[in-house]
């Protein structure tokens, strides 16, 4: 039989459990949100950021800040945004290298399955090979005869060692018989503007980024990295089809918050990013450079992240990569 107090005792329990989630709807967020995005402008990473700030901001009552802190492959942008306090105040925009550098790296400052909170899978995209105007290939059959009567000495940029840019690239390299000389920098936009200055000759970078460069005449596009053409970019030949069979590599990239943050803001940070993502504005913006918006359940990002990190630990191994 079930005592008065044993009622009470529930009833209390009950109604605790409700004013938590009620003040956590009412009373969050208190103060500005930043997503830290460890990449610098204007890489695919910043775009999306960029693109959903707004919608995001008006949803939550907040001004939501993108804070770029590029560095380390990512991963000084990450530490920041693993170490933060779990508050709901500070988010980050993660991308493929989440999943890659646990496997390039002997040392990441923090692991990203067990430090970070999965929010939504905010977009998929296709990389882009893209070329210096001065650079003689004018498709991928020509990158590629070059490359094989130069070897190491045409050099292409990444955002790091170990980013998915970077991977795609090595994995064009296996596949197509060629080397090249990597150079790195800290990050999406100065590796994009390394090329557009000269600096380097080839890249392999996100269309986000480098489609305003090609559409201007800055860079010349070779081919997309996905395994069909881009709706948005319909001239661009896949690299498979343009030299290179059975190529592909995807970017992706993913709202998470530091581990710890109660469930009830991570439930308002999800309906309201996804929201904003799926807005008619937003679709377009991230469509019009070859991005597909996923805004998945957080469920689904975290065995995502999961999956990915698997594969790219058996893709590394495989290749024989030494990590660093």
């Amino acid at each position: 039989m079930i005592s008065d107090c044993t009622v009470v005792v529930v009833s209390v329990l009950a109604l605790t459990a409700g004013l938590r989630a009620a003040l956590a709807q009412s009373g969050y967020p208190t103060r500005p949100i930043r997503i830290i995005v460890p990449t610098s402008p204007p890489g695919g990473a910043d775009v999306v950021a960029r693109s959903i700030a707004q919608p995001l901001s008006e949803r939550l009552g907040q001004q939501v800040i993108v804070d770029n802190r590029a560095g380390a492959s990512t991963m000084l942008g990450g530490e920041i945004a693993a170490r933060a306090a779990p508050d709901g105040c500070t988010l980050v925009m993660g991308i493929s290298t989440l999943a890659i550098n646990p496997a390039t790296f002997k040392k990441v400052p923090y692991d990203a399955l067990r430090d970070f909170a999965p929010i939504t899978h905010t977009a998929i995209q296709a990389l882009v090979l893209a070329v210096h105007p001065s650079f003689p290939a004018r498709n991928v059959k020509e990158l590629v005869a070059i490359a094989k009567t130069r070897p190491g000495d045409v050099a292409y940029s990444s955002p790091g060692f170990g980013t998915n840019p970077q991977m795609g690239m090595e994995l064009f390299l296996y596949m197509s018989g060629t080397r090249m000389l990597h150079v790195p920098y800290r990050g999406g936009g100065e590796s994009i503007l390394a090329l557009v200055s000269g600096h380097v000759a080839v890249t392999v970078a996100s269309m986000l980024g480098t489609m305003p460069q090609v559409r201007s005449g800055r860079v010349r596009a070779l081919g997309v990295t996905s395994s069909k053409r881009i709706a948005s970019a319909p001239d661009i030949p896949t690299i498979a089809e343009a030299g290179v069979p059975g190529y592909e590599s995807l970017q992706w990239y993913g709202l998470l918050a530091p581990a710890g943050t109660p469930k009830e803001i991570l439930a308002r940070l999800h309906k309201e990013s996804v929201a904003a993502l799926r807005s008619p504005d937003v679709v377009a913006r991230l469509a019009s450079d070859g991005a597909e918006v996923v805004a998945g359940s957080s469920e689904e990002f975290g065995a995502f992240l999961r999956a990915e990190t698997q594969k790219w630990a058996n893709v590394v191994k495989a290749a024989g990569i030494k990590p660093e």
